[in-house]
Formats: C-alpha cells, sequence, structure tokens
C-alpha cells in the first residue's frame, strides 16, 4: 500500500479518543502517519470537543499555538473567538467534525446517499483507508440491560441494538483497507429473540455486502464478493476454517482487551474487533503485554489535592472542615472497627485546607506524573485543565471518608454490609446486594475500575482514594485514568464532560493499536 498519511472516517466518534491514539504515531520526522478524514458525532458537547481537537491537528504535532492555551486558561473566552484568529485551520476543522446521527435518516434529515457522497469527498479518491468507531453501547451493558430488565434478550425494536448496522453499510459501500471497531464486553452475552448477537455482528462485518443486500432486500444491490477477515488484537486465531478461505478462528472472548494489560491504569475490559480486506494478503500482529500493572496513584498523584464542596448549606473552607469534624458528634464510633476510627479521627485532626480549594476549568499549578511523562504532560500548559469538585452533602462526606479510611486499612473497598448502620444511604435498595459496592473508592495501588459514562451522575463509585480530599474523582482525574493528554480540554458542562470522558476509548490504548494498524498500511 502507499506510504503517505492513511486518511481515517471515525464514525460514532464521542470526543475523539480513538482518534488521538492513531493520529499520535509519527515516523521518526513527527509526521504523523494517520489523518482524520471525517469524524462523525451525534451529541453536541462531544461534537464541541472533536472539532477543537481536529483544530489542534492542523498544526504540527506537539506545536500548538500559544493561542490555544490561552483558550484553555480562559483568555480568550469563545472558542470561536479562538477559532476566528486561524480561520484555514478553523475550517478545515469543521470539515473533518461532522454532528451527524448516524442510524437515523428521517430524525437527521440526512440521508445515506448525503453521506456516503461527504465521506467520499473526505477521503479524496483514497480507496485504502481506515474505518474506525464504536456504535454506542448502551444496549448491550450488563448494568443497562439490568435496569432494562430485558431478562430474556434485547428489545429487536430498539434503533441502538441494530447501530452496528450503520457501521457495515458504510463497509460495503466504501469497502475500507482495514477497520477497527469497539464495544463493551456485554455484546457478547447479548440476545436478540434467543440468538447471540456477537455472532450476528461477526456474520455481517466479514460480508457487510451481503449482510446489506439483505437488510435492503435487493438482491444485486452490489456485484463485488469483497468481505473481510476478522482478528483479535489480543489473541493469534486457534486454527483457519479451510485451506481455501482462510478465515481465522477464535472464541468470542478472544477479541476481549483487558486494557490493564497493556498500560491502561484501569481494568476496562473492551470487545475491539480488527477487520482486514479479504483481498489483502497481510496478516496483523498483536498487542504485547506490559510488564507490570500500572497503579492509580501513577496517574492522579501529580495533580493538585482539592476539597469537596458542601452542598444544602453555604459552602466555604471553613464550613466544610466543621462539617467533617461534627463527625465526632455523631455514633460511629461505636459502629466501626477501632482502626479505621482511628484513621478516620486522624483524617480530621490533619486536615488541610487545599492551596487550590475546589478547583477550576483551569487550574495554575505545575502537574506532574509517574507514568509516561511525554504522553501526558505538556510543558506550556502551566496548569490543569477540567479539574474541579463536585458538592456532596454532609452526610456524603461522611461515607466518602468513611469508605476512604476503610480503604487504608483493610486493602479494599467496603460493601454497604461493612457499612456502619448510621452511614447506611436511604436507599430502598441498600439492605439488599443489588448495589453492595453503591459508594466505592478507588485503590492507589492498583489499576481503576473502569470509568464509565456513569460518573456523570453521582460520584459515589468513583470516590478519591485521599481521605483527607473526601470527594469523587474530578473530571481531569477521570481523564487520566482513560489516558487523555493533559492538555486534552472537554468542552461543555462539567456533567457532559464525564459522559464524554466515561464513553470515550483510552487514547493510550487506541496508540498501540494503532502502531500494529500502521504496518498493514
Amino acid at each position: 500500500m502507499s506510504s503517505k498519511q492513511t486518511p481515517i472516517i471515525d464514525l460514532f466518534a464521542g470526543p475523539g479518543g480513538l482518534g488521538e491514539g492513531f493520529t499520535s504515531v509519527v515516523d521518526k520526522n513527527n509526521n504523523r502517519l494517520f489523518r482524520i478524514a471525517l469524524s462523525i458525532e451525534k451529541d453536541d458537547f462531544a461534537h464541541q470537543t472533536l472539532m477543537l481537537r481536529n483544530f489542534t491537528r492542523q498544526f504540527p504535532y506537539k506545536q500548538l499555538p500559544s493561542e490555544y492555551y490561552r483558550f484553555v486558561k480562559g483568555e480568550i473566552k469563545e472558542v470561536e473567538e479562538l477559532y476566528k484568529l486561524y480561520p484555514e485551520q478553523s475550517a478545515k476543522a469543521k470539515e473533518e467534525a461532522w454532528k451527524l446521527e448516524l442510524g437515523n435518516e428521517a430524525k437527521s434529515g440526512v440521508s445515506h446517499g448525503a453521506i456516503d457522497r461527504r465521506i467520499k469527498k473526505a477521503l479524496q479518491s483514497e480507496k485504502n483507508f481506515l474505518l474506525i468507531g464504536g456504535p454506542p453501547c448502551q444496549a448491550y451493558s450488563i448494568v443497562g440491560r439490568a435496569r432494562r430488565q430485558w431478562k430474556e434478550g434485547l428489545d429487536k425494536e430498539d434503533e441502538k441494538v441494530f447501530l452496528y448496522r450503520e457501521y457495515y453499510r458504510i463497509l460495503a459501500e466504501h469497502r475500507p483497507a482495514v477497520f477497527i471497531m469497539e464495544n463493551v464486553k456485554g455484546l457478547l452475552s447479548s440476545k436478540v429473540e434467543n440468538e447471540f448477537l456477537f455472532n450476528q455482528i461477526i456474520n455481517d462485518l466479514e460480508d457487510p455486502i451481503e449482510a446489506y443486500k439483505k437488510l435492503k432486500g435487493q438482491a444485486n444491490f452490489y456485484k463485488s464478493r469483497i468481505g473481510y477477515k476478522i482478528y483479535s488484537l489480543v489473541k493469534p486465531p486457534s486454527g483457519w476454517s479451510d485451506l481455501f478461505n482462510s478465515k481465522p478462528l477464535y472464541r468470542p472472548q478472544d477479541f476481549v482487551i483487558q486494557t490493564e494489560q497493556y498500560g491502561i491504569p484501569q481494568t476496562r475490559h473492551r470487545v475491539i474487533l480488527l477487520g482486514i480486506r479479504s483481498d489483502l494478503s497481510i496478516m496483523p500482529d498483536i498487542l504485547k503485554p506490559h510488564d507490570e500493572l500500572i497503579p492509580l496513584s501513577d496517574v492522579i498523584s501529580g495533580l493538585p489535592s482539592l476539597r469537596s464542596g458542601l452542598s444544602k448549606t453555604e459552602d466555604s473552607k471553613q464550613n466544610w472542615k466543621q462539617a467533617l469534624e461534627e463527625i465526632f458528634k455523631t455514633n460511629i464510633e461505636k459502629q466501626i472497627s477501632s482502626d479505621v476510627w482511628t484513621k478516620m479521627k486522624e483524617t480530621i485532626q490533619k486536615i488541610s485546607l487545599p492551596q487550590k480549594d475546589r478547583g477550576n476549568s483551569y487550574v495554575n499549578y505545575e502537574a506532574t506524573i509517574k507514568y509516561q511523562k511525554e504522553w501526558y504532560l505538556d510543558y506550556n500548559l502551566h496548569g490543569v485543565l477540567n479539574h474541579q469538585t463536585r458538592s456532596h452533602i454532609q452526610e456524603d462526606l461522611y461515607r466518602y471518608l468513611f469508605v476512604s479510611c476503610f480503604a487504608k486499612v483493610m486493602g479494599h473497598s467496603p460493601r454497604l454490609s461493612e457499612f456502619p448502620p448510621s452511614l447506611l444511604p436511604k436507599h430502598k435498595n441498600a439492605d439488599t446486594n443489588k448495589f453492595a459496592d453503591r459508594f466505592r473508592v478507588q485503590l492507589s495501588a492498583e489499576p481503576s475500575k473502569t470509568i464509565t459514562s456513569h460518573i456523570s451522575k453521582d460520584g459515589h463509585y468513583f470516590i478519591h482514594p485521599d481521605p483527607g480530599q473526601c470527594r469523587s474523582l474530578t473530571v481531569r482525574e477521570a481523564a487520566r485514568i482513560q489516558t487523555f493528554p493533559d492538555h486534552y480540554f472537554f468542552c461543555g458542562p462539567r456533567t457532559q464532560q464525564f459522559h464524554q470522558v466515561g464513553n470515550a476509548v483510552p487514547p493510550l490504548l487506541a496508540k498501540q493499536i494503532a502502531v500494529l494498524v500502521s504496518n498493514l498500511f
């Protein structure tokens, strides 16, 4: 294939985690090996983040303009002011980032034909391009299915179940050389009408033309018989289907990537498929596991300490400290082990009010990190982005203090059955095992649990390991766990920023995949 920059079409792009990884692979002269030709995302705030990141890629690798730093610091108030300073780069970024809801022509008002024309224009006649993306996964996630009580399978009428069809439609129409598709592990156990959906997805991706013909009921929709061979990125095939077709054989679980094994500081397990067009005689390599797991402390300890906010009363440093000290007026001491109580008491007595208070969208601070400094840090930033705490009620401050101190003493996050009665949440499921870890502290010495979009709700599953801060994780801490570089700015309200981070593919994992894929072009 050609050695020139490989174009990427990114579907369901979110804030651009996959694209960030691929566009971070450079040659010895720091020239990017991949370029985003077109990224498509329906969410307004994720699209804003995506477009801003596409804007930064119009400049040489790791050479952001000074005005970008002025914008993230708040010196340039509106992003459009930044774009006006660089009209050519901004116009290109806006052309590359398309706000569109795929899979619903009636709702979006954009036909498949219009989408195809835009893709062809973006590709500039390049045939050997890369298709990446992950169709929205709420329908497949185990938690989502439990909440919707789909005990016999997914709802065949739910359009989200079949959004992957938009993916294979584009495979059939445009036939990229290679594709990467990502989704949640729950996809493997999802059923529709008692049939495993994953088997159907593999069949459709292997022969997208035939799949699309059946979907449209058009027997002669395409003449080509080009399909795809599907590979795992972490396991070699266990064999081949026959001597002629040579289809690689895998078990469904072979497609699961346990990201903590590949240098990502969280136990995120995702299904990622690599497809190679069947007319190409190339074989992919697999990812190489790292020797050691990356603990949470290696990626968040270099950020400034913050205090949580205090809700339902006047929020101030002194009121926050006083609220914590009032725990001595309760009877919690008699309900927990003496070691945990001693830790809680010591924490409150030694607590200091953080210099950066509750943080902000930009905090002036020379951040550090123990892991992958060249990936995370930007020495022109002189601060931390999207690092601001939430507010919590006083009772939740006590719960956060308890679970973080409990973990320091016991080495694990307590389940609700280990809570003192006075700290049990006033929730109908508190005395059941349904949400036994409703309050969960992340452990400093281990990879974080999976950062999900649920972090946008209340933060109870993502409590900071430092008892002295008594809070949930910030967007920046979640972004570091997800391996976004420090200068990656997330647009929109904080809740939407959390959504973007939780739904993304870790860019540092994407970069490792991109290195393998670059050898196929």
